[in-house]
């Protein structure tokens, strides 16, 4: 089985410690493929950062398609591009967020989520309305920390990041703690310690849900809206996307 791994931001430091991460728990059969636009954002903090990057994860996923590839995994906790990219594929295509939902859903009542800065805390909030897990969500808390805080100032950044999921853990009445973010893939052991709660973290989630779909001989349905997009001229920039025919 082959895993294609999208982070969605530019850094490569990220990217490596997303895929450090997949590696850690994907079958000995499982191969992973870690990669990165070559043109976006930095990090992803807000609705427009996300809007730039998903034709950045667009991009990958039909590099991908050129490949043997049997599913996606979008590894920012926005999940950009989702919708658009599963258009593009007939195998699975996962978003971190949404999987990390799920597994927290599976193992707990109640979870709450600890992101990064209060602007994408609340981006958070509208993913879970949209996935159908506000109810299941007590609430979404934030470090406040810049992402690529996480890559340049990693001690002070998992510092921080504990003593808010200390605080959920006192506070929230809750079973479990969601990791809002793809670079805090390589934080699990170290604030499952700390903190004594079920840690979900989207990344690792969400490649044990793919290897799961795509043993259950599933995939991305092309019935309805998932279809393949229409072909249909593209204008300036987007020509190349003229006329698209995935298979």
């Amino acid at each position: 089985m082959h895993i294609r791994v999208i982070n969605p931001n530019t850094t490569q430091a990220m990217t490596a410690t997303i895929e450090s991460a997949a590696k850690s728990v994907a079958a000995a059969s499982t191969r992973i493929t870690a990669t990165q636009p070559s043109s976006g954002p930095v990090s992803i903090e807000s609705h427009f950062d996300e809007a730039v990057s998903a034709l950045g994860v667009v991009e990958e996923v039909l590099a991908g398609e050129r490949e043997a590839t049997d599913a996606y995994i979008i590894a920012c906790f926005g999940d950009p591009g989702l919708y658009a990219a599963r258009e593009l594929t007939r195998a699975p295509v996962i978003g971190i967020a949404e999987a990390a939902f799920h597994i927290a859903s599976l193992i707990s009542t109640r979870f709450s989520v600890v992101t990064t800065l209060p602007r994408t805390a609340i981006i958070a909030e509208h993913l879970l309305d949209n996935y159908g897990f506000s109810h299941t969500c007590r609430r979404v808390r934030a470090a406040d920390i810049p992402v690529l805080e996480l890559e340049d100032n990693p001690d002070r950044a998992l510092e921080l990041i504990i003593e808010e999921c200390l605080r959920a853990k006192r506070e929230d009445n809750i079973g479990a703690i969601v990791l809002g973010c793809g670079g805090m893939a390589d934080l699990t052991p170290q604030i499952s310690e700390a903190v004594g709660l079920p840690i979900v973290e989207g990344v690792t989630a969400a490649i044990k849900l793919a290897e799961a779909v795509v043993g259950l001989g599933l995939g991305t349905s092309k019935f309805g809206d998932l279809a393949f997009p229409l072909p249909k001229p593209f204008t300036g920039r987007f020509a190349d996307y003229s006329n698209l025919k995935p298979t």
